[in-house]
């Protein structure tokens, strides 16, 4: 009997050949890609087990994480020195690793390292149980909102099919959980919608300039700053959703609800682990600012999705018989537009429903309801729209590999497209590093177009599918923010990225990864 090993995850079998059409039961790699085990190869791997000089994690194989990373960690004693998570870095991240300069490579926490992990030596760095520890304590107002991509995913760790859409029984659990206000964050998508909108138009009005990008995705941003800090003044100044509702949260939200923000702990429930580096940058701190309060961030914890659901488990929580719960009524459910924030071409889809209306007055018909050619797993999509009298062309891009071609063309004047949305996960945040992990292939892909699925029907069937027409919406403009793009949006809603780029070239552990 022979043994062979997966050049991928490590996974051993013992057989006498590897027999076509036979695939890896650890990370859904085909047969071509087992190696027959040497007694020499023994030496050197020992299937699952690591030898003492990769516990210090010094090999070359796999990424290296700096101590500060406020994303993700890794567990060392793990790792079987595979790979896997710096071939999908470089390869479908697009993190240089060949610059001999960089000693370590700048991490945009990301987290598709995590999501194709093999054997969970990467994961999420959790921050749960901190939260948890606040609860119980009930010394402060605990405020909790969940991401469009999370109510998709979550189920899925307790057992539900593939994208099973289980909102109201995670909201459920969030109130068992003990959390005071349960929020939703696609009105914090519809409000990222009006001021993302208003800004496009106002730059083709304007010549301001085009193409703009979307800011949504906090590891694009990073990734950006770090590789292409040139092209920064084409990104939205607009936040992302989970800031512009953690500011209003403790702006608006606090004072309608007599609670005084000092006192207000916001946690977020997201599919990115990037999120959990986003709440730390400086400049979202727009609340604590506007209310001349020391030290107040606008978002204080986030948790993944995986993370919610581990909450879960150890509370004892039968998920699966929970009744469906409702969200708390201020900053409540947004539109169906904010919920499609969750899918690649998401965020596209839903500024156009917005801009058609803001340019003509008009309510858009189905076509910008359903904008296919967005839509989809291609890593560059393409759509040419006419509004009024201005023709549109859009573009779509998910994963980062697919940026450089864009930013060259940017650079020698080729690009026609006036709008581009960027997500990094394939499938758009529904595919994030803090979703439940797929180790098998096929099986990631299926979750993925069923997720993708699950939102687009959740739209097909709300009653408000446009932002501008979200009732809670319109409240917070009447009565706090004026106007999308007003002095106030501009104060509380938007910001600007520098370049990172000295990051880039800087060795070590010690500064911010």
């Amino acid at each position: 009997m022979k043994k062979f090993r997966c050049k991928i995850c490590g996974y051993e079998v013992e057989m006498e050949q590897i027999p076509s059409g036979y695939v890896c039961p650890m990370c859904g790699v085909f047969g071509n890609l087992f190696e027959e085990i040497k007694i020499e190869d023994k030496k050197k791997i020992k299937g699952f087990e690591r030898s003492e000089e990769l516990i210090e994690d010094k090999n070359d194989r796999c990424i290296r994480l700096s101590k500060n990373n406020t994303s993700i960690t890794k567990d060392v004693e793990k790792c079987i020195n595979c790979g896997l998570c710096k071939k999908i870095c470089m390869e479908k991240v697009g993190i240089n690793y060949e610059d001999s300069e960089v000693k370590i490579p700048v991490c945009i926490n990301c987290g598709q390292c995590v999501a194709n992990c093999p054997v969970g030596a990467l994961k999420p760095k959790q921050t749960y149980r901190w939260v948890r520890e606040l609860i119980s304590k009930r010394e402060n107002i605990m405020v909790v909102s969940t991401s469009p991509s999370v109510r998709v995913a979550l189920a899925e760790e307790f057992g539900f099919e593939l994208g099973s859409f289980e909102e109201g029984k995670m909201i459920s659990a969030l109130r068992k959980l003990g959390f005071d206000y349960v929020l939703d964050v696609t009105f914090g998508a519809d409000l990222t919608i009006m001021e993302e909108a208003k800004e496009f138009i106002e730059r083709i009005k304007n010549g301001g300039k085009l193409p703009m990008f979307t800011s949504c995705c906090p590891a694009w941003v990073k990734y950006a700053e770090i590789y292409y800090p040139e092209i920064l003044p084409y990104i939205s100044s607009c936040k992302s959703p989970i800031s512009m509702q953690g500011t209003v949260i403790k702006t608006y939200f606090s004072d309608k609800m007599d609670i005084n923000p000092k006192k207000v702990i916001n946690v977020v429930v997201t599919p990115c682990t990037a999120k959990k580096y986003e709440i730390n940058r400086k400049e979202f701190e727009s609340a604590g600012k506007y209310l001349d309060i020391e030290d107040l961030r606008d978002n204080d914890y986030v948790i993944t999705t995986t993370e919610l659901a581990q909450m879960i488990k150890e509370a004892g929580i039968d998920f699966k018989n929970l009744e469906d719960g409702k969200y708390d009524s201020m900053l409540s459910k947004g539109s169906g537009a904010g919920v499609i924030f969750g899918n690649t071409g998401g965020v596209m889809e839903a500024a156009l429903r917005t801009a058609y209306n803001m340019i003509t007055g008009e309510n858009p018909p189905k076509k910008f309801l359903e904008l296919n050619d967005v839509r989809g797993l291609d890593g560059i999509k393409e759509a040419t729209v006419i509004i009024g009298e201005v023709k549109i062309k859009v573009a779509v891009v998910q994963g980062l590999t697919n940026i450089a071609k864009i930013v060259e063309m940017i650079k020698n004047n080729e690009l026609d497209y006036r709008f581009i949305e960027v997500m990094n996960c394939i499938g758009g945040c529904i595919g994030g590093g803090g979703q439940p992990v797929i180790h098998n292939i096929e099986r990631r892909e299926e979750a993925r177009k069923r997720r993708i699925k699950s939102l687009y029907e959740n739209d097909k069937v709300l009653a408000t599918r446009v932002s501008y027409e979200n009732k809670d919406i319109k409240k917070i403009y009447n009565d706090f923010l004026d106007e999308p793009g007003s002095k106030l949006c501009k104060e509380l809603l938007h910001t600007k990225y520098t370049s990172k780029r000295h990051l880039y070239y800087k060795v070590g552990e010690k500064y911010d990864m």
